[in-house]
């Protein structure tokens, strides 16, 4: 134990006068003597003496200090009151001032004060010389100016208009409980705090560019019980909850490492692996058993001052919260509360989010030996998962939005059960009540279901035909597609009903895309159809008229043939008479056959007229002929 005298120096003997001097109050410590002065050696660096002894001691933690009554008594209205009884007046006994705020030597600074000596304010010790100080009772009734009031201003007016000094006094408020308390200091810091990050202002040198967060960094250094109260006087000024949630997101980060450490490379199942896994969480819980409470301590803070509000923290964040809670063993109403919580935000969670580690009771930090039942040695905590999804049920039935969330809920649960589907110890009686939570009528395709199914039943080969079938009719076939339906068709894995089911199914999806293509093919079929009539009217049309055509010149033919008979017996009975007259009538008629019409088009070395039309005109010098 250490031993100080404060004393007056009067024995001129016992060091010579020097014209420098610059104090006559000393501390005297056994093989050796400190001046008051010495503690400020900037200033003083020069011993004196003693001159007055010491007639009273006081006790600090593991100091004595030996110093005269009247200045101490004078100032502090405490040893006055103890002075006067018997115990002290005796200069045999030792004044104890157990628990005394700020310790050993936030006293020495009080005793310089009590003397005289100049001492300095600043953001580190003026908390502690406030609360000493009031121990100490050096009240404005004892002396003006006294400490209380001189400390108390340079908190009002100095630091509590700084942000900087405002958060290094609340720091430094963590060891004078519960006098911080008492003289409102940790009160008027927080609101302090509070009022400067509502109002959105860089006041911190450290500040960052980004408006919303500048202070996160600076809070997030502080005391569990000073961040909440922090969080509590900032919900109260109306601070946005997504800003408050990130707040708590950035203390988390901080103070709760174990929140984003993942055990990589453990995704495989077994029950050697869950034995690695769960002496991997051991070995961490034993490590930081000292540290356990207070990780504790800051969870259930944490989560108690988490915003109501859904939009205040990501559903990732709730379930890493969870996994935390669960890890060290919080109580079952702040984890069955976490459950609720991202039971409301469920669909925004992913698939890693909800392999939560099975972790097993544990007794002040240590886990308990592993169950020996497989059913109990899953490497993921199914029951939590099942209850999220219960709560999520539960919350969304309540606002009649479950339809409009079901596509993401089904697509999060199928990618759920394919994870869990490659754990040995899952039992098909918990994979079946999981996979039929989400109610069918939410389902548009059993495509991620049955990929489930199939990586269960991969897993687990050794099931009878029974617990086949009884799995498959979780899945409805009617609502595979076609390629899975391709795909189960072939799978050997499946019991005999349920391919014979797929099948069927397989069948009325290819009629119906059959059906489904023939409208568009019968709306081509039809323009071509009408297309094609048309063209065959022309044919039909082109065909009539041709045999028409072909039966009006075997006609001349053979009038031809009628009209040279007939010349030639002309010829020969009135050739002596008018040859010439008959010559020329002849070339007429000759010519009225053989000269081409335009538009007549030849087949076959005939003529055709294009038209009915040509034919009659045609068949006029035979009427002529025959009338002559």
């Amino acid at each position: 134990m250490k031993s100080l005298q404060v004393a007056q120096a009067t024995d001129p003997e016992s060091q010579p006068e020097r014209t420098d001097q610059v104090s006559d109050k000393s501390i005297v410590i056994p093989n050796k003597h400190v001046t008051i002065a010495d503690s400020i050696k900037s200033e003083h660096s020069r011993f004196v003496a003693p001159r007055i002894p010491t007639d009273f001691s006081i006790q600090v933690q593991e100091t004595t200090y030996n110093v005269h009554k009247y200045p101490i008594i004078s100032k502090c209205g405490y040893i006055g009151r103890l002075e006067v009884q018997p115990l002290i007046s005796n200069s045999g006994n030792v004044l104890k001032l157990d628990n005394f705020p700020g310790g050993s030597e936030t006293f020495e600074t009080i005793l310089k004060f009590c003397y005289g000596l100049p001492i300095d304010f600043n953001s580190d010790n003026v908390a502690a010389l406030r609360c000493a100080s009031e121990f100490l009772e050096m009240t404005e009734e004892l002396e003006d100016g006294n400490l209380i009031s001189k400390t108390e201003a340079f908190l009002t007016f100095v630091v509590l208009s700084s942000w900087k000094d405002t958060v290094t006094v609340l720091k430094s408020c963590e060891n004078l409980s519960p006098w911080v308390e008492n003289i409102q200091i940790v009160r008027r810091c927080c609101d302090s705090i509070a009022l400067k990050a509502s109002k959105n202002k860089h006041t911190s040198e450290d500040a960052t560019s980004n408006q919303e967060s500048w202070w996160f960094n600076d809070v997030a250094t502080l005391r569990i019980d000073h961040f909440m109260r922090i969080i509590s006087a900032i919900k109260a000024k109306g601070i946005k909850p997504e800003t408050i949630g990130k707040c708590i997101m950035q203390y988390a980060k901080r103070w709760l490492p174990g929140m984003y450490e993942e055990l990589e490379g453990l995704r495989g199942y077994g029950h050697e692996k869950s034995n690695l896994q769960f002496t991997i969480f051991g070995r961490k819980k034993q490590e930081s058993a000292a540290h356990s409470k207070e990780q504790t301590t800051i969870i259930e803070s944490l989560v108690s001052i988490i915003p109501t509000q859904q939009e205040a923290v990501p559903c990732k964040f709730l379930l890493q919260m969870l996994k935390m809670a669960m890890m060290y063993s919080v109580s079952p109403a702040l984890i069955s509360d976490l459950e609720k919580r991202v039971g409301m935000v469920l669909e925004d969670a992913e698939v890693n989010d909800l392999l939560i580690p099975r972790y097993q009771n544990r007794d002040q930090g240590k886990m308990v030996n592993m169950p020996n039942s497989p059913e109990d040695c899953t490497m993921q905590d199914i029951d939590v998962v099942q209850r999220i999804f219960e709560y999520f049920l539960m919350h969304e039935k309540q606002q009649m939005q479950l339809q409009q969330k079901s596509g993401k809920l089904n697509r999060l649960m199928d990618n759920y059960l394919a994870e869990v589907a490659t754990d040995p110890n899952l039992s098909i009686t918990k994979f079946q009540v999981l996979a039929e939570l989400l109610p069918e009528y939410t389902r548009s395709f059993d495509d991620g279901l049955y990929r489930a199914i199939d990586t269960y039943l991969k897993t687990h080969p050794s099931l009878t035909d029974h617990d086949r079938r009884r799995l498959c009719k979780i899945m409805n076939c009617e609502k595979l597609s076609l390629d899975a339906c391709i795909h189960a068709a072939q799978n050997d894995r499946l019991p005999l009903r349920t391919i014979v089911q797929v099948l069927f199914a397989e069948q009325v999806k290819m009629r119906a895309a059959m059906q489904e293509k023939e409208p568009a093919q019968s709306g081509i079929n039809s323009e071509h159809d009408v297309n094609q009539i048309s063209a065959s009217m022309d044919i039909k049309t082109l065909k009539t008229e041709l045999e028409n055509v072909k039966s009006n010149m075997v006609e001349l033919q053979n009038d031809y043939f009628e009209l040279q008979e007939e010349y030639k017996k002309l010829s020969n009975n009135d050739k002596s008479k008018n040859p010439s007259s008959w010559g020329l009538n002849w070339r007429k008629i000759k010519n009225s056959f053989h000269v081409k019409h335009a538009g007549c088009e030849t087949r076959d070395g005939q003529d055709i007229p294009t038209s009915p039309n040509h034919t009659r005109r045609r068949s006029a010098p035979r009427r002529r002929l025959s009338t002559s």
